[in-house]
């Protein structure tokens, strides 16, 4: 028996990487080959404004986007769709070319990027598209779903709110690529010395907050075969939003501006992305943290033991919390009515709380999304903290100077490594562990925001 079976045995393990790419249908291929085509083109038409450097991400960059294509799926399909909405905003505007390059007066006169794919358009899209996915999450959420045979059929089923909150949070996610591409090419066709990636200035990084928020979302959406939690997720990418409106309007914020000296580097274009990716996970755990707790004390009675979960979740709403009044001064009806939503929001979760957990993944699953966003966004944001050494150390000349913006990135790395060790090797779960990665955002809110606001430094160009 031994023998027969032996053969079989060897046959059944993982294939290697020629047979994984064996298995690759026309469609992953054909992805790849415009992938590459897309950057060939790229190279070509723009390899004499990039340094080494830049020519080394731009080709590690070809391989990087296949893999992920080809892990996850809908990647593909977002990609080309925004490589084409990209390059038709591109044609529009070389139509009527100025002194330094595509006239950005188009962006007034042109139907299609007036309206829809000019990077300020685009943008506003995506505002409106997350506003619209949340609420329609939350009334997917909160509507009763019914079976054959007339009984409540529970958090598995998916509604056509559910269903459409997830199609608007895609149709976000790629506005603002959309509108992030648009705009790093609009920046060069100001001026020869302008031209950067859009992740420099408080504007730019909340649209990259808001998709890279929203797409992990949306990843571990399709993993876990559940949209219930879109509804606490999409809170605060559409708080995030909610700044941006604020911000875009009272500080003119849309404008593309030239780079800071400390700035003009290429190390920008690896340690934002990868910040932000460990920002946009903490705060997707910290959602999740609050599903679970909600869950958990769906039976409570007592409202003081609910107290601090209320005022926990309203600073997480209220963001304008860590800004000083005089911040405020200029736009207190705004940021009341925001205030006033935000209380509202909280109230009714906490309302609905026995509803809303009917509704939620099972526990173990709501813990098993924190740990491994949690984990995610550790990985990145410990290399954002190593390239951002190496940048330090080329911009200022040193690796580490107890910068306040430094001090803060090192005490959130202390936090959620701390989470982690807990969790690996002294088996935290539950309660106390949710608490504290929902906790670990206010300390990354904190870092990412307050310091900036209150306290002055090297990083003191993203002041308000």
């Amino acid at each position: 028996m031994n023998t027969t079976t032996a053969p079989k045995t060897l046959t059944m393990g993982r294939p290697g990487l020629l047979g994984s790419l064996a298995r690759r249908g026309a469609y992953d291929w054909l992805f790849a080959l415009l992938v590459v085509l897309g950057a060939g083109y790229a190279f070509q038409r723009y390899h004499a404004s990039m340094d080494a450097y830049e020519q080394w991400i731009l080709v590690g960059s070809v391989p990087a986007l296949v893999a992920l294509g080809w892990f996850w799926g809908p990647l593909r399909g977002l990609s080309l769709g925004v490589g084409a909405a990209t390059l038709t905003a591109i044609a529009l505007y070389n139509r009527t070319p100025d002194a330094f390059g595509a006239d950005l007066g188009a962006a007034d006169k042109v139907f299609l990027l007036k309206y829809f794919i000019s990077s300020q358009s685009a943008i506003l899209w995506m505002a409106v598209l997350f506003f619209m996915s949340t609420v329609l999450y939350w009334i997917g959420m909160l509507a009763t779903t019914r079976t054959a045979g007339g009984s409540a059929a529970g958090q598995s089923a998916d509604n056509t709110a559910l269903v459409l909150g997830s199609r608007l949070a895609w149709a976000g996610v790629f506005m603002a690529l959309t509108g992030t591409l648009v705009r790093w090419f609009e920046s060069h066709q100001i001026a020869p010395d302008i031209g950067h990636i859009p992740v420099s200035n408080l504007y730019e990084v909340f649209v990259l907050f808001c998709w890279l928020t929203a797409l992990f979302y949306l990843y571990f959406e399709q993993h876990y075969r559940t949209k219930a939690l879109g509804a606490f997720v999409m809170l605060v990418v559409s708080a995030a939003v909610g700044f941006l409106v604020w911000y875009t309007v009272a500080r003119d914020a849309a404008q593309i501006q030239p780079l800071v000296p400390a700035l003009q580097s290429w190390w920008m274009k690896l340690h934002v992305p990868a910040n932000f990716i460990g920002y946009g996970t903490f705060a997707l755990a910290a959602m999740v943290a609050f599903a679970y707790l909600i869950q958990r004390q769906a039976e409570e009675t007592r409202w003081w033991k609910l107290a601090p979960l209320g005022v926990l979740g309203l600073v997480l709403c209220f963001e304008p919390i860590v800004f000083r009044a005089s911040k405020l001064s200029s736009s207190a009806s705004y940021w009341a009515v925001y205030f006033g939503i935000s209380l509202l929001i909280v109230g009714a979760i906490l309302f609905g709380r026995r509803r809303i957990a009917a509704r939620l993944p099972a526990p173990e699953v709501l813990d098993d999304l924190m740990y491994k966003a949690i984990a995610v966004g550790f990985a990145f944001f410990t290399i954002a903290t190593i390239l951002g050494a190496f940048w330090a150390a080329e911009a200022w000349g040193g690796y580490w100077s107890w910068d306040p913006k430094e001090t803060w990135a090192l005490i959130v790395w202390l936090n959620y490594a701390a989470w982690l060790h807990m969790r690996l090797m002294k088996g935290l779960r539950g309660t106390v562990s949710a608490w504290w990665a929902l906790g670990g955002l206010v300390v990354t809110t904190f870092a990412f925001l307050g310091v900036n606001m209150f306290l002055s430094g090297l990083h003191s160009y993203g002041e308000l």
